[in-house]
């Protein structure tokens, strides 16, 4: 029993040597992994930092007058915007004070885009 557990493990040992004789070479293996973080970078990462940068945008952009909704979903209107901090308007004379980075979109598109994508 013990030699033929022997002389099996012996010609798997010389199975693997031959096999092991040819390994892939770094021009093989690095493009499925380049592929993958390629992939990765446009479906993922590109996107996401797109949205951020729109994000950054509407906050920095937000005026008085402007509807808008936040992550709670509460629309009303910017009555004034302070540095960290913006107050809506939600009800007549009823003001509430959200965080700036509360607010997720304008309910409209400004006129003054709405102009100049008229003019272009």
């Amino acid at each position: 029993m013990i030699q033929v557990l022997l002389s099996a493990t012996t010609a798997m040992a010389q199975a693997a040597e031959g096999a092991a004789a040819k390994s892939p070479s770094l021009v093989e293996i690095l493009p499925m992994p380049l592929g993958f973080l390629v992939i990765m970078y446009f479906m993922i990462i590109r996107p996401q930092q797109k949205k951020a940068k729109e994000q950054a945008d509407l906050l920095n952009n937000l005026k008085a007058g402007d509807e808008v909704v936040t992550s709670g979903g509460i629309i009303g209107k910017v009555r004034s915007v302070a540095e960290s901090f913006v107050t809506l308007e939600v009800a007549n004379n009823t003001a509430i004070k959200v965080m700036k980075n509360n607010v997720s979109a304008l309910t409209k598109a400004p006129v003054a885009a709405i102009k100049q994508t008229a003019k272009a």
